[in-house]
This record gives C-alpha cells, sequence and structure tokens, in this order.
C-alpha cells in the first residue's frame, strides 16, 4: 500500500485531479504533467451508468495508468453494489477505495473488507445525504468524501451549502478527535478552492479546472492556494 504523500499523513492539504476530464488519448502524458506540476493524488472515478447516470471506465484503465504513474490513485466507486467490485480494483492497482454510503448494504463491513486488502479506506455521501448519516462510520474512515455537486457528470457548479456540510463535519471530527482526511470533489477552482479549505476539507478534487488548458500550470497553481 502506497503511503500518503511526504508532505504529511492525514490532514495534509493534497490536491487530487480527477481523470474524468482528461483527454484519453494522452491520458499518460497528461497525468504526467500533474505529477510535474505537485499533484499527489489522481482521483479516479468509476460510474456505472446505474447509480449515475453515465458509464466511465473501470480495470482495465486502472491497470494501464497503474504502470505508467506513481502517484496515489485514488479510486471513487459511483456504483451500486459496491461490495462486488473492491477486490477486483485493488488487485489492479487503487491505493484507496471510497464508495458510496447510499449504494453500500453493509457498510461497516465494506470498510473492514478494504482495510484487510491493505488499502485506505473512503467513504462518499450525495449532497442530499445528511452529514450525520456518516457519524456512525468515522471511526474506521480514512477519508469521507463529500460531493460538492450532484455525482456523475464533470464541469458542474459548487452548491454553496456544501460549504456549511463540511463545517459540520470538521466540527465533529475534531470534537471527538477522529483522524480523518475530508475530501471534496465538484465545481472546485482556483477562484474558489479558498471556500472548501477554509471550511476544513484538505483533499481537493477537480477536474475540468486542471485538465482544460495548461494542465501542468493549472495544477502548479491550484498547489500554490493549497499552501
Amino acid at each position: 500500500m502506497k503511503q500518503y504523500p511526504a508532505a504529511g499523513g492525514i490532514g495534509a492539504k493534497i490536491l487530487a485531479p480527477s481523470i474524468l476530464s482528461a483527454d484519453f488519448g494522452r491520458l499518460k502524458e497528461q497525468v504526467a504533467e500533474t505529477a510535474k506540476g505537485g499533484a499527489q493524488f489522481v482521483h479516479f472515478d468509476v460510474m456505472d451508468g446505474t447509480f449515475v447516470r453515465e458509464i466511465s471506465f473501470g480495470q482495465p484503465v486502472l491497470r494501464s495508468l497503474r504502470a505508467e504513474t506513481d502517484l496515489f490513485i485514488d479510486v471513487h466507486l459511483m456504483v451500486v453494489h459496491p461490495e462486488t467490485q473492491v477486490e477486483s480494483f485493488v488487485k489492479a492497482g487503487a491505493d484507496g477505495i471510497t464508495f458510496h454510503l447510499e449504494a453500500a448494504e453493509d457498510p461497516l463491513g465494506l470498510l473492514k473488507r478494504i482495510h484487510e486488502l491493505g488499502v485506505r479506506t473512503g467513504l462518499s455521501i450525495k449532497p442530499a445525504t445528511p452529514v450525520e448519516a456518516v457519524y456512525p462510520y468515522l471511526s474506521d474512515v480514512d477519508m469521507l468524501l463529500l460531493m460538492t455537486v450532484e455525482p456523475g457528470a464533470g464541469g458542474q457548479p459548487y452548491i454553496p451549502e456544501s460549504t456549511d456540510r463540511i463545517r459540520q463535519l470538521k466540527r465533529y471530527i475534531t470534537e471527538n478527535d477522529i483522524s480523518c482526511d475530508i475530501e471534496v470533489d465538484g465545481g472546485i477552482r482556483a477562484s474558489n478552492v479558498h471556500v472548501p479549505l477554509e471550511a476544513g476539507a484538505n483533499v481537493i478534487v477537480s477536474g475540468s479546472a486542471v485538465y482544460k488548458g495548461d494542465i501542468r500550470k493549472n495544477t502548479e497553481e491550484f498547489m500554490r492556494l493549497l499552501q
């Protein structure tokens, strides 16, 4: 299992560019540009056409990408029955697996299984799911992903109400002395990344704002703002 970047462990500020916005004809080259710019993670969105409307990519793409990068690969399963997919994604090269609370029949059991497989655990919730729903699981979670848009498509605007949700989660984690990263995903750009950061998020997912235009320059700008 890869450890979190040398910049720090849980709580370190991390950029996780989402390859959902990359050019798949140039994926190796473009991911390398994010690494040169300082990004520590690759955010790997898996969509099944059922839990969310669109279909993205799966294990074959992950295996190919794993052979080309040493970055931490953060797999986000937006799928029904995630328990049937976890082991194959770990074997394909995932360093962390995040699944949706809304899709899991036994979230605690699945979190324990992911840990047994030797990778980082992540749990995600949609914007309409109350933050309190994740409280019973946080002691078994390395990273909680709060979606700041409706999952399933890139390029959506950040939902303003997400900021209070981040603050609520950060407050609960702090008050209960829980060791857990807060990841946010959706509508985050250089112009507004300060909003989730100030609210308490420390792992920032961004797709089109990184991959559209000069990828290395965009990544470097995000990393400057994360300092």
